[in-house]
């Protein structure tokens, strides 16, 4: 936000009460209130996005604010796009995930990506949503990772918990009635937003995935990017 400046008519002709070095100093102060104030929003907004959630099945601890970039967290954005409302759009050299809105907006939420090999994108649709959901690794991650089998398919998957890779929430994505074995999920590790470190899902912080299965209906269209 900008403050007010005096004009420089105004300040030329002599007819400002204050000299260069007072009014700087008087900017300097409108602007550090301002500062102040924008801070103290964000910090308040913060709380209330990223507040502990003691209700869940599995009690979710509120996320610190030096665990999650400014930039990453979610927020209602000015977004320009073709696709129609409802539709999820994955922009994966930022590290964000758009939910399209009405009226040229969309919520942006801060992701974390696969990390090299893993990368995926194309055009899908999210066909499940589960709560708290049962993690069974693909056979694929488990002939890579042998001691992950003791959650495959066959043995039941992992249980929900707040150590389960797919955290709170996960919505499942298809190509067509193909599943592709990619999904959006929660995460209890903040820090891991806007980096590329898993096998190729798609995660956000649990208290947004919550936020963002609440909002996302069944069979919407989903557009991954890589560039």
């Amino acid at each position: 936000m900008k403050t007010r400046g005096v004009s420089r008519r105004v300040f030329l002709s002599g007819s400002a009460c204050l000299s260069a070095a007072a009014l700087a100093g008087c900017q300097t102060t409108a602007t550090s209130s301002v500062d102040a104030q924008e801070k103290l929003a964000l910090k308040s907004s913060f709380a209330k996005d990223y507040a502990a959630l003691p209700k869940e099945r599995f009690p979710i601890p509120a996320v610190q604010q030096e665990e999650l970039a400014p930039k990453f967290r979610r927020r209602l954005v000015n977004y320009k796009t073709n696709e129609k409302p409802g539709t999820l759009i994955v922009e994966a050299k930022e590290f964000y995930l758009y939910h399209v809105k009405p009226d040229g907006k969309a919520m942006r939420y801060g992701v974390g990506l696969g990390r090299a090999g893993f990368e995926w994108s194309g055009r899908a649709r999210v066909a499940w949503k589960r709560p708290w959901p049962t993690w069974t690794p693909p056979a694929e991650m488990i002939a890579r990772e042998p001691q992950l089998e003791k959650y495959s398919a066959a043995n039941g998957g992992k249980p929900p918990s707040l150590d389960n890779p797919l955290g709170a929430r996960a919505l499942y994505i298809f190509e067509g009635n193909v599943d592709t074995l990619y999904r959006l999920h929660g995460t209890k590790n903040p820090k891991s937003i806007g980096r590329a470190i898993s096998s190729g899902c798609v995660r956000l912080v649990n208290q947004d995935i919550i936020h963002l299965y609440n909002e996302v209906k069944s069979n919407a269209p989903i557009i991954v990017r890589l560039t």
